[in-house]
């Protein structure tokens, strides 16, 4: 009788183990079926304040209007995602290899770009200036006449600068970031650089008087920043659909007086 209430007991006890190992089993299927919230990289180039920077008296993260722009779309869309920081020049190609999903980085959908990758509507239009030291009597583009004058590699700018210089006698040199721009002209290498305006301010304001800039006439379809992904992904549409949204109830808006009004 013993032995038989003990091998009832045990059999109870089997039966309950199995229960929830099968309960567990059920649970990390769950998690492996794909049903978290899947991760997506952006790839950017954090040299391009007030778009994307590392504050680096604050740490070591990507901040900006880029940045605060990816979080709400993809928070939107139930996605996670992580910042890959590379220079310029190589964020298309990232696209291309699938190293990133997408890429917010203030780049403008030229028509040479759309041909390797796919792009959102447009998220915001900035302008084009002139950055040099003060006092040098630059202020138009006829006055970069003989002069070296830097761009960063890549760029919208690089080819605004091309342009120029088919009516406008003057040296283009191109450098992977921003910052280094900035220091050729400090050392003297540089008579100036085209940078966008929004970008060219804050080193403005942080140069102590030391530099200045003057607009360039642009028109909106050669300023326009917008997002873009690898050919034939599926996230164009639905980026698209939230930044609709997001521009048309003034969130979008928000957003950029929170980083262009501080430049």
């Amino acid at each position: 009788m013993k032995k038989w209430l003990l091998l009832l007991v045990s059999s109870i006890l089997f039966i309950g183990l199995l229960s929830a190992c099968g309960t567990g089993g059920k649970e990390q299927g769950k998690e492996s079926s794909g049903e978290q919230e899947k991760v997506l990289k952006m790839g950017t180039s954090a040299d391009y304040a007030p778009f994307e920077y590392i504050d680096t008296a604050k740490g070591n993260e990507v901040i900006g209007f880029d940045v605060d722009l990816a979080k709400m779309i993809t928070k939107e869309l139930g996605y996670k995602f992580e910042i890959v920081d590379m220079d310029f020049t190589g964020l298309i190609p990232a696209l291309q290899s699938g190293k990133v999903d997408f890429v917010l980085a203030g780049m403008t959908p030229t028509e040479d770009r759309k041909k390797n990758v796919d792009f959102s509507d447009v998220y915001y239009v900035a302008r084009n200036m002139i950055v040099s030291k003060k006092g040098s009597g630059i202020k138009t583009v006829e006055d970069l006449k003989g002069k070296t004058v830097g761009v960063q590699t890549g760029s919208i700018q690089e080819g605004e600068a091309n342009k120029i210089a088919k009516t406008v006698s003057m040296k283009i040199e191109s450098r992977n970031r921003i910052p280094d721009l900035i220091q050729e002209i400090q050392a003297g290498r540089f008579d100036a650089a085209i940078i966008e305006d929004t970008v060219a301010k804050g080193y403005l304001k942080n140069s102590s008087g030391k530099l200045e800039g003057h607009t360039i006439p642009t028109s909106e379809q050669e300023a326009g920043s917008a997002i873009a992904f690898p050919k034939g992904s599926k996230l164009r549409d639905e980026f698209n659909k939230v930044l609709q949204e997001k521009m048309k109830n003034g969130e979008v808006d928000k957003l950029i007086k929170k980083w262009f009004d501080q430049q």
